[in-house]
């Protein structure tokens, strides 16, 4: 199948970020699965993986022979959406019934308007003295947000602010809808609704992902912001051939609303997963020799040159979809980018012909944050932000380059597949 075929099915089976990590795990067929409240028993040789809270997930392959050091990429599993609170349902003069919800991110209200919505996410179980967790997608068309209607709000096209608990509550049915939902997800989960002891349960948009444009050289699509690079990272990992180092694919929840969860990159899953696999082979003591000699990619897409409003972009720094991987800069180290990782990483691409750009935010526009930094806070190691560019970021619906798919996976495989040397500070030697 076409890798944009892939991606689109692979972002149409992940609504949340648990569906991601589910996702993810049929990426890697052929990896072990560990846990975390096990003792650890690895092997030279062997891929495997380990999730937390269901909605994060580590792989990684280990090689044969001591390890020289960590070749690392790390992106996130989570997209802004609605959250549905503990009691959802509520009603309007006795004729409709809505959800009331949350917003999780920094979304584009506007683009939520008028779209099928679905419901997914994970419920608890309660089976006798055992609470069992379940993934739940209803996956059909299930909510709605109504816009109101222009004859009623002539301001909406001459600048309106939305206010989330009026403006962005979605519709779910009539009063014949009352005390559906949980009855809805309790089928979808294969239980009785009295079974379910908790829930972690959002509204995502349904629309099913295109490619389109005259030389179909653009697709578009929910979750893009950064289902793209969790992909093609994931992808990658499959692909690359083992060298002397352990190869990891690190993909974080939560870092949408700050990377500061149990699961997030501002934790301690990727350092707990690096000295686990070090400690596994009689390494621990050496492991900072081993993180000495470590390099990490934080992927998570950028902004493209909108068509509409191109003086938004720094005029020497910006980026267009289609040409190319994504080296994004940042003086305030917002993202990672230094000259010696960017250097590296540089290096990799060139030997393999993939095109690369240089992306930072006009000087007078704080841009986003990603989890490069916050992810190295953790694990002290060279780290370079990189992502793919696209239109969009943060809306319902999203649009990025047919190419520049292939270009980070190929660039990652590369990554992953290069051989260096630290000989001191700013200074590396690369295989040939």
């Amino acid at each position: 199948m076409d890798p944009v075929q892939e991606l689109l099915q692979f972002i149409a089976n992940a609504p949340t970020s648990f569906q991601a990590v589910d996702a993810a795990i049929d990426c890697l067929q052929g990896f072990i699965r560990l846990d975390e409240h096990e003792t650890w028993q690895l092997e030279q040789g062997k891929n495997y993986l380990v999730t937390r809270n269901g909605s994060s997930v580590i792989a990684f392959r280990v090689p044969v022979g001591k390890p020289v050091g960590f070749q690392m990429v790390a992106s996130h599993s989570d997209s802004p959406m609605f959250k549905l609170k503990e009691h959802a349902e509520t009603e309007v003069q006795g004729k409709y019934i809505r959800l009331d919800t949350e917003g999780y991110g920094g979304m584009i209200m506007a683009s939520w308007l008028d779209r099928p919505l679905s419901v997914a996410g994970r419920v608890i179980v309660r089976q006798g003295n055992r609470l069992e967790s379940r993934l739940v997608d209803l996956k059909r068309d299930m909510a709605l947000i109504p816009n109101v209607a222009i004859h009623m709000n002539r301001e909406i096209n001459t600048g309106y602010t939305y206010r989330a608990n009026v403006d962005m509550v979605p519709l779910w049915g009539s009063m014949q809808a009352k005390g559906s939902l949980m009855r809805e997800i309790a089928a979808c989960a294969g239980c009785r609704e009295e079974e379910i002891a908790g829930h972690d349960l959002f509204l995502y948009n349904h629309m099913p992902g295109t490619v389109w444009g005259s030389e179909q050289a653009l697709f578009s699509a929910p979750r893009i912001d950064n289902l793209e690079c969790a992909f093609a990272s994931l992808r990658a990992l499959v692909q690359a051939q083992p060298t002397d180092r352990v190869q990891v694919c690190a993909v974080f929840d939560n870092e949408e609303v700050g990377s500061t969860s149990r699961q997030g990159a501002n934790s301690t899953f990727l350092s707990d997963t690096l000295y686990r696999i070090a400690a596994a082979f009689g390494y621990a003591s050496e492991l900072p020799v081993l993180l000495g000699r470590s390099f990490m990619v934080s992927a998570d897409n950028a902004h493209a040159v909108h068509p509409n409003h191109p003086e938004l972009a720094d005029s020497a720094n910006a980026v267009w979809v289609n040409e190319g991987i994504v080296i994004k800069h940042s003086a305030n180290q917002k993202y990672t980018t230094d000259a010696v990782s960017e250097a590296l990483f540089r290096e990799v691409c060139d030997r393999k012909q993939i095109p690369v750009q240089h992306f930072a935010n006009r000087s007078d526009m704080r841009g986003g944050s990603t989890l490069g930094n916050l992810s190295a806070s953790h694990v002290s190691v060279p780290t370079l932000d990189i992502g793919l560019a696209q239109l969009a970021m943060h809306s319902c619906f999203e649009t990025a380059g047919v190419r520049d798919l292939d270009y980070m996976i190929h660039g990652m495989k590369a990554f992953y597949e290069t051989c260096w040397t630290p000989m001191g500070d700013g200074t590396v030697t690369l295989e040939a």
